[in-house]
């Protein structure tokens, strides 16, 4: 059986929500469920399960769970330098937000831009909302992975600078409390998934090249 941890960034959240649950208490007993259910929601939405790594070579694994709501060919200008695909996941606020590098290799681009928190899923939110671009590239590949903040998301967190070595499958931040990841691939990979498609970060193979 997998076990399941929760992401550190849960823990500010969980002390605020016991203290209000404690102070409600005493003005009545009943009145502590409130916040002891916004607790519940927390440790859930902040869960952060075992997954299982693929060990096969030259794959492109998911950089998060979600639902893939577009693939779609594109020119990159800012890491990739050329055609290339990208592939849009959707994360509801029952899905896991950590964010998982899709490939193994060396950081060598971050930027953070701030900007707006429309939903998530409408078209121009990649292009409005804050986000934060992380670029990852090893001998083979270059792979860039956008965070995407949405309507109720207020936070993106990286843990990785620029020079810093990544495993595949390894976690690299979350975005708090639903939000959109997108990943851009060169486009002689292979993609393996389809507009849909639920998919695992960390787990789904979601190229190969």
């Amino acid at each position: 059986m997998k076990k399941i941890f929760f992401a550190p960034e849960c823990f500010p959240y969980v002390v605020l929500f016991v203290l209000i649950a404690l102070v409600f208490s005493f003005i009545h007993p009943l009145l502590s469920y409130i916040p002891l259910f916004f607790l519940a929601f927390v440790i859930f939405f902040f869960r952060d399960p075992q997954r299982e790594i693929p060990s096969q070579e030259r794959i492109v694994v998911a950089p998060a769970d979600g639902r893939v709501i577009k693939i779609e060919e594109i020119y990159d200008d800012k890491f990739l330098k050329e055609k290339a695909v990208k592939i849009s996941i959707f994360l509801s606020l029952f899905d896991v937000h950590i964010n998982r590098s899709p490939v193994s290799g060396v950081v060598k681009f971050i930027k953070y831009v701030p900007g707006k928190y429309n939903a998530a899923c409408k078209e121009n939110a990649p292009k409005t909302n804050e986000r934060n671009y992380i670029g990852i590239e090893n001998p083979d590949i270059k792979v860039l992975v956008t965070q995407i903040a949405g309507f109720i998301a207020r936070r993106i967190v990286c843990n990785k600078k620029v020079g810093d070595s990544i495993k595949r499958g390894e976690k690299f931040g979350l975005i708090k409390f639903g939000s959109c990841t997108e990943i851009i691939l060169p486009q002689n990979v292979e993609i393996t998934v389809k507009k849909g498609d639920k998919i695992k970060g960390g787990e789904t193979i979601i190229g190969r090249y």
